[in-house]
């Protein structure tokens, strides 16, 4: 399954709120530096879906705002 995220990288804290079926907006209190924002966008949304870390990763967007992430929700 593929969800689109909208990111604020710097937040004040580290927040998810589902918009749609497969669209999220997160906010992460890490840096857009040295791909850490990227890691705890990565981390967040396989928390807040419940999946195992390694389910989730990154299709599209690494260095914007939006992304495009892929859930492998088989286990």
């Amino acid at each position: 399954m593929y969800i689109k995220v909208s990111v604020t990288p710097s937040a004040k804290k580290d927040s998810i709120i589902q918009v749609t079926p497969d669209h999220f907006k997160v906010s992460v209190k890490a840096k857009p530096e040295r791909n850490m924002a990227n890691k705890a966008v990565v981390l967040l949304v396989a928390d807040y879906l419940k999946v195992p870390l390694n389910k989730v990763r990154m299709i599209s967007g690494h260095h914007h705002h939006s992304k495009i992430l892929s859930v492998d929700s088989k286990l």
